[in-house]
Protein backbone atom coordinates (compact mmCIF):
# COMPACT_ATOMS: atom_id res chain seq x y z
CA UNK A 1 0.00 0.00 0.00
CA UNK A 2 1.06 3.45 -0.86
CA UNK A 3 0.74 6.48 1.00
CA UNK A 4 0.54 9.82 -0.63
CA UNK A 5 2.54 12.88 1.07
CA UNK A 6 0.93 15.61 0.86
CA UNK A 7 4.32 18.04 0.11
CA UNK A 8 5.11 16.25 -3.37
CA UNK A 9 0.78 16.88 -4.51
CA UNK A 10 2.01 20.40 -5.92
CA UNK A 11 -0.05 23.11 -7.40
CA UNK A 12 -2.65 21.02 -9.31
CA UNK A 13 -3.25 18.59 -6.03
CA UNK A 14 -3.92 22.26 -3.47
CA UNK A 15 -6.06 23.39 -6.13
CA UNK A 16 -8.60 20.36 -6.36
CA UNK A 17 -8.50 20.49 -2.80
CA UNK A 18 -8.97 23.95 -2.88
CA UNK A 19 -12.21 23.07 -5.03
CA UNK A 20 -13.51 19.95 -3.24
CA UNK A 21 -13.68 22.14 0.16
CA UNK A 22 -16.05 25.50 -1.70
CA UNK A 23 -18.12 22.41 -3.44
CA UNK A 24 -18.80 20.77 -0.02
CA UNK A 25 -19.11 24.13 1.91
CA UNK A 26 -21.65 25.40 -1.15
CA UNK A 27 -23.37 22.00 -0.93
CA UNK A 28 -23.85 22.17 3.09
CA UNK A 29 -24.96 25.73 2.25
CA UNK A 30 -27.41 25.03 0.34
CA UNK A 31 -28.75 21.60 2.93
CA UNK A 32 -28.68 24.44 5.92
CA UNK A 33 -30.66 26.67 3.77
CA UNK A 34 -33.80 25.00 2.96
CA UNK A 35 -36.92 25.92 4.37
CA UNK A 36 -37.10 22.02 5.59
CA UNK A 37 -33.86 22.74 7.78
CA UNK A 38 -35.31 25.86 8.90
CA UNK A 39 -37.99 24.87 9.81
CA UNK A 40 -36.63 21.40 11.97
CA UNK A 41 -33.98 23.66 13.55
CA UNK A 42 -36.47 26.27 14.90
CA UNK A 43 -38.24 23.38 16.55
CA UNK A 44 -35.12 22.88 18.74
CA UNK A 45 -34.89 24.12 21.68
CA UNK A 46 -31.53 25.23 20.93
CA UNK A 47 -32.21 27.04 18.16
CA UNK A 48 -35.71 28.34 19.61
CA UNK A 49 -35.63 31.87 19.30
CA UNK A 50 -37.02 33.35 22.30
CA UNK A 51 -39.74 36.25 22.70
CA UNK A 52 -38.52 38.27 25.43
CA UNK A 53 -35.30 39.00 24.95
CA UNK A 54 -34.16 42.48 24.96
CA UNK A 55 -34.81 44.74 22.51
CA UNK A 56 -31.02 45.67 21.89
CA UNK A 57 -30.31 42.05 21.10
CA UNK A 58 -33.19 42.45 18.74
CA UNK A 59 -31.77 44.53 16.80
CA UNK A 60 -28.32 42.69 16.46
CA UNK A 61 -29.62 39.91 15.37
CA UNK A 62 -31.40 41.90 12.82
CA UNK A 63 -28.95 43.75 11.48
CA UNK A 64 -27.04 40.32 10.94
CA UNK A 65 -29.90 38.65 9.53
CA UNK A 66 -29.58 41.68 6.98
CA UNK A 67 -25.85 40.84 6.88
CA UNK A 68 -25.80 36.81 6.37
CA UNK A 69 -28.85 37.65 3.55
CA UNK A 70 -26.39 40.39 1.69
CA UNK A 71 -23.47 37.83 2.08
CA UNK A 72 -25.79 34.88 0.36
CA UNK A 73 -26.88 37.07 -2.29
CA UNK A 74 -23.19 38.17 -3.22
CA UNK A 75 -22.31 34.29 -3.17
CA UNK A 76 -25.60 33.22 -5.79
CA UNK A 77 -24.81 35.70 -8.12
CA UNK A 78 -21.23 34.75 -8.74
Amino acid sequence: MTTRNNGDRGKKGARNDAERRERLAAGLRRQFGTEATIRFLRALPAFRTENDIPDRFKELLDRLDGIEGSVAANRRRR
